[in-house]
C-alpha cells in the first residue's frame, strides 16, 4: 500500500481555500448572523501585534466553524490577501498523520515573504498539537494562527502546559437566551431598552420563548434549522452527545467502560440542578465513587457539564468536598435525552432554569467566584441557589434565589427564609435577586433591597450583559436590579 501523495493533499487543501484562485469568491457562512461573541473573537484573532496564537475553544456545534469562515471573509474584505489565508480542517482521512508545519508548505509560494493567517480546525486530532502549535508560533513570526478546538481540545490544553505565554483562548458557549430571541427574530418584539433599562412587553410570551430556549435553544443549527429542531435526539444526542462520551473521552482518556460514562451522564442530565455528592451518585448509578469523581472531571472539562461547589451559612468552603450541584452546560441537552418540558413541569423548569441562568453566566472572568450555599445545623436548614464571593475577601456580596413561582408574592416571609437567614449573618451582603416566573418587584429586608424578577427576563438580561461587557457577573446584577426598578408590579 503506498502513502497518501502530496498531490491529492494538495487538491483537498486547494478546493478548503477557493478564494486562493477565484476574485470574489462567495463564503456561504458569511451569509448567516454572527454570534455575539463575534466581535471580541475578530480582536483577538486578527491582532498581529501579539505574537499568540488564538484556540477557539467549546462544546461541538455551538458554530466555530462558522466564526471561522466569517472570519476569513471579513479579513479578505478587509484588505488580507486571500492567497495569504490557509483553512484546513484536521479531522480530514486525508491529513492523517500530516504535521501542521506541512500545511505551510503547500501555500502560495508568494506569500512567503507576508503576513498570513493560518487555521487549523478541530485540532484535537493531531496528537501533542501544543507542542507542534507553539513551535510554528515561535519560528513564523509573520503569521497569526488560530486552531478551533471541541471537547478533546480543551482537556487537552487545561492538562498541559505546553502553550503558555504562546496561546490565548477564547471561550465559545452555547447559545445565551438573547441571542436565541435575536436568532429566532424575537428580541424586538419583546423587550424595549429605553435609558439603560429593559421593559418587557409581554412576560407570558417572553416564558412560551424560555421553555422553547430549554428544549431547543443552545445551538445555532437547532434555531435556525426547523428540521434539526424537529429531530433533536439524532442531532444533539447522537451528533454531540456520543460523539464526546463515546469518541472525544475514550480517545483521550483510554477509557475503557464507556457505558458506565454515559450511563452517569444520563443520570446526571436527568438530575441536573440538584444537590448531589459522590455517595448518592454511587448509590444512585452503582458506580465507584473514585470513578464517579474522575468522571464528572472529564464531563466538566468536556463542556457538557457545570460543577458548582457549596460553602456553608458562614460562606466557609469544606476541608472535604461532600456535596455540589450538577448543571448542564447546555439545558437543551436535557430535551433530547429524554423529551421536552411541557409548561406545566413548573419543578423540573425551575431546575433547568437554574441551569440556565448559570449557562449564561459561565463567560464571564467572573463565574468562577461563584458557590450555593448550604446549611444544616440541628432544625436549622436551608439554601441559597447563587452566592458570589468578592475576591479577595472571599465575603459574599450579592445572592440569588432561582424558582419558577410566584408564591413569594403572597407568602414572601416563608418564600424568602432562607434568604432573610442568610442576610443576618452577612452584613457584606449589598444585592439580592429573587427570580419569579412572572412577578416584578421590591421587598427590603435587614436594610436591604430583594428584587424580584422573572426567571426568563432575569436570564435575558444576564446574558445580553454579559455578552455586552464580558467583564463581571457582580455587574451584571447591579445593571439587572438598575433595570428591575423600572417595572414594579
Amino acid at each position: 500500500m503506498e502513502p497518501i501523495k502530496d498531490s491529492d493533499i494538495k487538491l483537498r487543501i486547494e478546493r478548503d481555500n477557493p478564494w486562493w484562485s477565484t476574485i470574489g469568491v462567495k463564503i456561504p457562512e458569511a451569509e448567516y448572523a454572527r454570534r455575539v461573541y463575534f466581535g471580541p473573537f475578530k480582536v483577538l484573532a486578527l491582532n498581529f501585534k501579539i505574537r499568540r496564537a488564538t484556540i477557539l475553544l467549546g462544546p461541538r456545534r455551538v458554530g466555530k466553524t462558522f466564526i471561522i469562515k466569517q472570519i476569513i471573509h471579513e479579513a479578505i474584505q478587509e484588505g488580507f490577501d486571500p492567497k495569504g489565508i490557509l483553512y484546513a480542517s484536521i479531522d480530514a482521512p486525508v491529513f492523517s498523520g500530516l504535521s501542521l508545519e506541512k500545511f505551510l508548505h503547500f501555500m502560495p509560494k508568494e506569500t512567503q515573504n507576508e503576513r498570513r493567517l493560518v487555521i487549523f480546525d478541530e485540532i484535537q486530532y493531531l496528537p501533542d498539537w501544543e507542542i507542534h502549535l507553539k513551535d510554528l508560533v515561535d519560528t513564523y513570526s509573520n503569521t497569526k494562527f488560530i486552531a478551533t478546538g471541541s471537547a478533546a481540545a480543551a482537556l487537552k490544553l487545561k492538562s498541559q502546559e505546553s502553550g503558555a505565554g504562546r496561546f490565548s483562548e477564547f471561550m465559545l458557549p452555547p447559545l445565551t437566551f438573547y441571542e436565541f430571541l435575536c436568532f429566532m427574530k424575537k428580541d424586538e418584539e419583546l423587550v424595549e431598552v429605553r435609558d439603560g433599562v429593559y421593559y418587557f412587553n409581554d412576560i407570558d410570551l417572553l416564558n412560551e420563548n424560555f421553555i422553547d430556549y430549554l428544549n431547543y435553544g443552545g445551538y445555532p443549527e437547532g434555531v435556525l434549522n426547523p428540521e434539526i429542531r424537529s429531530n433533536q435526539e439524532q442531532f444533539i444526542r447522537n451528533d454531540i452527545i456520543d460523539k464526546v462520551l463515546l469518541k472525544d473521552l475514550p480517545n483521550l482518556y483510554g477509557i475503557d467502560n464507556i457505558q458506565e460514562l454515559n450511563k452517569l451522564f444520563s443520570f446526571l442530565a436527568y438530575n441536573a440542578g440538584q444537590e448531589a455528592s459522590l455517595e448518592n451518585l454511587s448509590q444512585g448509578s452503582g458506580i465507584s465513587k473514585q470513578t464517579i469523581k474522575k468522571y464528572i472531571e472529564y464531563l466538566e472539562s468536556a463542556f457538557l457539564i457545570i460543577k458548582l461547589p457549596t460553602v456553608n451559612d458562614h460562606c466557609r468552603t469544606f476541608l472535604r468536598e461532600r456535596n455540589f450541584k450538577i448543571y448542564l452546560n447546555n439545558p437543551s441537552m436535557r430535551a433530547a435525552l429524554f423529551a421536552p418540558l411541557h409548561s406545566d413541569e413548573n419543578e423540573r423548569i425551575a431546575h433547568l432554569a437554574e441551569s440556565a441562568v448559570f449557562s449564561q453566566c459561565q463567560h464571564s472572568a467572573e463565574f468562577r467566584h461563584l458557590r450555593y450555599a448550604r446549611w444544616k445545623q440541628g432544625r436549622n436548614e436551608g439554601e441559597v441557589d447563587i452566592v458570589y464571593l468578592e475576591a479577595p475577601t472571599e465575603r459574599p456580596v450579592w445572592i440569588g434565589e432561582i424558582k419558577w413561582s410566584d408564591k413569594v408574592v403572597s407568602d414572601g416571609h416563608s418564600e424568602m427564609k432562607n434568604i432573610i437567614y442568610f442576610l443576618k449573618k452577612h452584613d457584606s451582603v449589598k444585592s439580592v435577586v429573587f427570580t419569579t416566573k412572572s412577578s416584578f418587584g421590591e421587598r427590603e429586608v435587614e436594610n436591604r433591597k430583594i428584587f424580584l424578577y422573572p426567571t426568563a427576563a432575569y436570564c435575558y438580561v444576564v446574558g445580553r450583559n454579559i455578552t455586552a461587557d464580558l467583564d463581571a457577573v457582580s455587574q451584571v446584577k447591579a445593571r439587572t436590579k438598575t433595570s428591575k426598578s423600572s417595572q414594579e408590579t
